[in-house]
């Protein structure tokens, strides 16, 4: 038979009356609850003259003290900023699932701060085909997006999505993204860095004029900046077509010279299998490599025609500009390159593995680049 159980308010009502002056016993008789019970809630909650607490207040005292251990090694597994990142209490309710074999769903509930009882009526709430559906198709986000290296944004996630049969909308992608706390890594804004030395301009063939038919009509090339923490600053010299947005050809190297251009140009020439470029534009900056004897008679003698873009003016070549700045975002700025040769690994890789075969472009129709140059080479 299990002992009778008697509410806080119960106990602190008959020590009251004891504490008034009414017996044990009598209290036992009027009551009905036995002198044994009431002389341990006597011997509980009685104050200790040295300590003025009594046994019940150290119990107390024992169980707040579990209650903030229990609170704060919630918060030391990094849940306290949860509502900063989801936008639904659905995860939270998860993460309860997950912790409750370990810690009460109250300090849970008080810690993740959602209602208890919010949280039990989620248990009995039956998901809509709705919110099933999107539960798979945030599955598939999360897929794509760590397959793109979390590189890709809604729009490119969405293409991805349609391509695989989903019938979904951008808004939608982007609403789940929210939910998933997932983005795209931010792009940095190019500015330019500001030059007073007097520039002799030439002239601007393309003149922002980027359209192709095909490849091999309009190259774009430009140096970047990579640090490295033993060598320190460092340089990539890349060549694109303007039609597949391929990288045709890179050199990298510890000095901004220009050799470091020049290889990029023959490498260009090799990959696309040129021995004459008669009729292809190729657009650069005004930099001392592109300006110089060595590079300017190298264009001439394989018939290229050679355009400048205008001093102060990225726009003039913005393919590449465009290029460099998503190799900063995606790779360059997610990582500390401890020497020349791990950074020139991790270039390849960007480059030939995942930039011109795997990473997909909406200004091609959403193809790879290598995607679009088959397709030039198969139309020619």
């Amino acid at each position: 038979m299990m002992a009778k159980q008697y509410n806080q308010e119960t106990r602190e009502l008959i020590l009251q009356l004891n504490e008034q002056g009414q017996s044990v016993p009598s209290l036992a008789r009027e009551y009905g609850i036995s002198e044994a019970t009431i002389y341990n809630w006597k011997k509980a909650y009685t104050p200790d003259e040295e300590t003025g607490k009594s046994q019940a207040d150290i119990h107390q005292m024992e169980k707040e003290m579990h209650r903030m251990k229990q609170e704060i090694d919630i918060l030391k597994k990094g849940y306290h900023h949860i509502h900063e990142r989801v936008s639904n209490d659905t995860l939270i309710y998860e993460i309860i699932d997950k912790e409750r074999q370990e810690y009460p769903v109250r300090t849970l509930t008080n810690v993740l701060e959602v209602s208890k009882s919010t949280y039990y009526a989620s248990k009995n709430r039956c998901p809509s085909q709705r919110s099933q559906k999107n539960e798979q198709l945030k599955k598939e986000i999360l897929q794509n997006y760590e397959k793109s290296k979390r590189r890709y944004g809604a729009p490119k996630i969405t293409h991805q999505l349609i391509q695989s049969g989903w019938k979904v909308s951008l808004k939608r992608v982007q609403r789940l993204m929210r939910e998933l706390g997932i983005h795209s890594i931010i792009r940095k804004k190019y500015r330019p860095a500001s030059n007073h030395e007097k520039v002799e301009s030439r002239e601007n063939l393309l003149k922002q004029d980027f359209s192709t038919t095909s490849i091999n009509q309009k190259w774009s090339a430009d140096i970047t900046y990579i640090h490295t923490q033993k060598e320190g600053w460092t340089y990539l010299a890349s060549v694109m077509d303007l039609y597949s947005r391929k990288i045709i050809g890179y050199s990298y190297g510890k000095q901004m010279t220009t050799p470091i251009v020049v290889e990029a140009f023959q490498q260009a020439m090799q990959n696309q299998q040129l021995k004459d470029g008669k009729g292809l534009i190729l657009q650069t900056d005004l930099g001392t490599q592109y300006t110089s004897y060595e590079f300017e008679n190298l264009l001439l003698q394989c018939h290229i025609n050679h355009s400048y873009s205008r001093k102060g003016t990225p726009y003039d070549n913005s393919g590449i500009e465009s290029f460099h700045a998503t190799l900063k975002k995606e790779e360059v700025y997610l990582k500390h390159y401890r020497s020349f040769d791990e950074a020139r690994l991790a270039l390849f890789q960007y480059i030939n593995g995942w930039y011109n075969r795997e990473r997909i472009h909406g200004n091609i129709n959403y193809l790879t680049p290598q995607q679009a140059e088959d397709q030039a080479k198969m139309l020619a």
